[in-house]
């Protein structure tokens, strides 16, 4: 294996390991609510304060340009170490809903400075397969990300039978993101393409909307992300509500929840190759076509878990096979000394728009049911196909994928 390879597939090892913390809390959901008394809105708050951490310190280090400031293998391994710190308090100490979500809120914090960094180092080894380097990358930390619903569906703990105890799963994914933080910290350097540390400006962090292919790039990102983390916080959900209604294994609702989410991993891998060869815009427009009906039709399949999980199979492997795309794009169209910054700042702003669509699902499911719920969802890959076609007229998109577009 070619040194460039043994780096990029240790950097998404350790990025998969680290994500685990994401929906460590997410998953245990049915448990909290038992032992917890979760009310609707504190659930929802268990994954929105990990994003609204996220935003936060995302929007912070890209005010400080930190990722092109520090080298980005040492953040990418101290912030996911005290991810998994935070992540385990709760298990260890935490007994109440508000408490958990503050933590939760600091692991948050902290994923900032594990993924965009971690998608700079990805793109230091990567030009004319940038789009299939990052496509791994976001596809080790969507199936990193689904890791918590699997810890949640194995049969390792003791507890009730179909009821698994949720501390032993904050706890291995806390272990998770511990090995990760090791494996970037140790093993993870940059490659020949990683520029030299970029001086303080921080007018950088505004130029992300102030250029026009950016924006659209970034317009493009946004439509994206208010669908999949609707989607990935609460298509799981989704599943073991109607498994249950129709008698079936709940164990069984879970693995099928960590499949929809783990999916999206090789969705971004071929999604990755597709792009490389024909264009951004088109594998991201297509992407978006694809999960946006599933959104609309998902929601009129209660009656049937096995045609249910068919179509969220579907839609957890498009859903996020664009991620990767837009992460591209803006590397290949940002100021080359501060793609860390322009990175760090699309995610800050896409993970601020989660808030509302993961917000906005459960008052649906009540007022009207699964069956319009996730509809809302499809709002997203509207917006996101228009502007990535309007990106597709600009000469400056020429710049992506080796003028591709």
């Amino acid at each position: 294996m070619t040194e460039k390879w043994r780096s990029l597939s240790l950097l998404a090892l350790g990025q998969m390991f680290a994500l685990a913390l994401w929906f460590s809390a997410s998953a245990v959901v049915p448990q909290l609510r038992g032992e917890w008394g979760l009310s609707g809105a504190q659930a929802s708050w268990l994954t929105m304060s990990v994003q609204l951490g996220f935003v936060v310190g995302a929007l912070a280090s890209a005010a400080l340009n930190l990722a092109d400031r520090i080298a980005a293998q040492r953040l990418v391994a101290l912030s996911a170490a005290l991810g998994a710190g935070f992540n385990a308090a709760i298990a260890l100490f935490v007994d109440a809903a508000w408490v958990a979500i503050t933590l939760r809120f600091f692991t948050g914090m902290t994923l900032a400075g594990v993924y965009p960094p971690g998608m700079k180092l990805m793109a230091t080894w990567c030009k004319e397969d940038r789009g299939l380097c990052i496509g791994l990358l976001v596809g080790a930390i969507t199936v990193g990300s689904a890791l918590p619903h699997l810890f949640n569906a194995l049969p390792l703990y003791g507890g009730e039978a179909g009821i698994p105890p949720w501390r032993p799963v904050l706890m291995i994914a806390s272990g998770s993101a511990a090995l990760g933080a090791a494996l970037c910290g140790f093993f993870v350097r940059p490659g020949p393409l990683h520029a030299l540390a970029a001086p303080f400006d921080p007018r950088q962090a505004g130029r992300a909307l102030g250029q026009r292919a950016l924006r659209l790039a970034n317009f493009g990102y946004f439509g994206h992300m208010w669908e999949l983390y609707g989607m990935w916080t609460w298509a799981p959900l989704f599943l073991v509500t109607i498994y249950m209604r129709a008698g079936w294994s709940e164990t069984g609702a879970r693995l099928a929840g960590f499949g929809a989410v783990a999916i999206g991993g090789l969705g971004c891998v071929v999604a990755g190759r597709l792009a490389d060869r024909f264009g951004r815009t088109r594998v991201t427009s297509a992407s978006l076509l694809i999960s946006g009906v599933c959104a609309l039709t998902v929601g009129f399949m209660t009656r049937s878990p096995a045609a249910a999980t068919a179509v969220c199979l579907i839609w957890g492997f498009a859903v996020v096979a664009d991620s990767a795309q837009f992460s591209a794009a803006v590397s290949e169209l940002a100021d080359p000394r501060y793609v860390g910054t322009a990175l760090t700042m699309q995610t800050s702003l896409g993970f601020l728009l989660t808030l509302f669509s993961i917000r906005i699902i459960p008052p649906l499911v009540e007022r009207v049911g699964w069956e319009w719920a996730f509809a809302v969802l499809a709002l997203g890959p509207v917006f996101g196909i228009v502007s990535m076609l309007r990106l597709r007229t600009l000469p400056e998109s020429r710049a992506m994928a080796s003028g591709h577009r």
